[in-house]
């Protein structure tokens, strides 16, 4: 198992990102973590440096980017910040389209833009966490949907670009989460326990992927 030292999460104030933030710090790996908001999130450990960046300013986010790759060895990159509004399609407003779009999407290929060329020299790991409403039609969430079978599909072109330099991509697809993503839905996530998955559970498949022996890629886990 290579030995990772560092990483670096989008959306790790809370959700999936927070559990695998904390996940990560249980692995002894140092963890920068991006948000917009890191009032509430409830974890003091010198080893988790906090910044908060609303990635949909992309020209702040890339500066941000920048900054970190100055003053940091990333060799992890977990882009799992996500965005959704769900409403039949012709609900959603141009500004709302944009920002799934830019969120879920552009932000995730930005930050793969400035670290990539790193990335490959530390024969580091790229995570990108995307959805099963990339696999399959997503009624109520067309836009969401579309966002992010792009970063799945974007994801296996940089492991093409990448992998004989020794760089690891992997695209998780969770199914529905137990977290506050579906704040902005006219709907939530049922009570039974059978019907969601846990942030602990994405949190853990990461800590899988880590694992993998240097021979082994797993390019792709759905949960």
């Amino acid at each position: 198992m290579k030995k990772y030292e560092k990483a670096l999460i989008t959306g790790a104030s809370s959700g999936i990102g927070f559990a695998i933030a904390k996940e990560l710090l249980s692995m002894n790996i140092a963890v920068i973590g991006i948000a917009r908001d890191f009032s509430k999130t409830e974890l003091n450990d010198e080893r988790f440096e906090k910044i908060e960046c609303d990635i949909s300013n992309l020209s702040a986010f890339e500066q941000l980017l920048e900054n970190i790759k100055k003053k940091h060895e990333v060799d992890i990159l977990i882009n799992n910040a996500g965005l959704a509004y769900f409403a039949p399609h012709e609900e959603l407003s141009c500004k709302k389209i944009d920002e799934i779009v830019t969120v879920n999407l552009t932000a995730p290929m930005l930050a793969c833009k400035v670290f990539l060329r790193s990335l490959k020299e530390k024969k580091g790991l790229i995570i990108n966490i995307s959805s099963v409403t990339a696999k399959s039609p997503s009624p109520f969430a067309a836009a969401y949907g579309a966002a992010k079978a792009g970063i799945s599909e974007f994801s296996k072109s940089i492991f093409e670009e990448g992998r004989k330099h020794g760089l690891k991509v992997t695209v998780i697809h969770p199914d529905i989460v137990k977290s506050n993503f579906y704040r902005n839905a006219f709907f939530s996530e049922s009570d039974d326990p059978e019907a969601f998955i846990e942030c602990e559970t994405v949190a853990k498949a990461v800590s899988d992927i880590i694992k993998v022996d240097n021979y082994a890629v797993i390019s792709e886990i759905t949960i």
